[in-house]
């Protein structure tokens, strides 16, 4: 691209690149020229917007967490209607069928990244920390509802839910899981707490 002309939405084109070539070809491919190259900009373009790509893959995982907050909230308000197994399925195939599962192996292969997310997140990894969030507010929701038993422990079925999800939605190289495996997975989790 030629150097002068204006380019729309930068941040968000070069984010949905980055989204593009983890998910197509892993973390190790994620360069800030694969990033550039991949939006259709010059290089320049990425360390004009961020002080250099550990900035830009920061504010990255956090805007993908960020992106987070309306599956959040449909979880939530799905309390007490269709079937807990059934919401609990969907919302994490809708979290691993996104670039989340991409995102865990950027952060163990970037040890600079994990330094500078932990300038602003204090713990665990940022995708699958939400996640373990989003999945506790709906099995607490559903507890006031009566459809899960009062005495579940929702703050360790939540990390339980997110951590077997992850992996089976983990190999990149395969499939994702069938509808039915998640389902399975989130029934024998839940079995003994959920009351529907």
């Amino acid at each position: 691209m030629p150097t002068g002309v204006a380019i729309r939405d930068v941040r968000e084109q070069l984010f949905a690149a980055a989204d593009r070539i983890l998910l197509r070809d892993g973390p190790s491919a994620l360069t800030s020229r694969a990033v550039t190259d991949e939006a259709g900009c010059a290089k320049g373009v990425l360390h004009r917007h961020f002080d250099d790509f550990d900035a830009f893959l920061a504010e990255f995982v956090l805007d993908r967490v960020d992106r987070m907050d309306p599956q959040a909230a449909a979880l939530r308000e799905s309390a007490g209607t269709g079937s807990v197994v059934g919401n609990l399925a969907d919302a994490l195939t809708a979290v691993f069928s996104s670039v989340a599962v991409a995102i865990v192996p950027l952060l163990i292969f970037r040890d600079q990244l994990r330094a500078r997310l932990r300038e602003t997140w204090p713990a665990g990894v940022p995708v699958l920390t939400e996640a373990a969030v989003m999945v506790a507010g709906y099995l607490t929701a559903e507890r006031d509802l009566g459809r899960i038993a009062s005495h579940a422990e929702v703050e360790q079925l939540a990390p339980t839910l997110i951590g077997a999800a992850h992996l089976l939605f983990a190999d990149r190289a395969s499939a994702p899981p069938e509808a039915g495996a998640v389902r399975k997975m989130v029934s024998t989790v839940i079995a003994a707490v959920v009351r529907e």
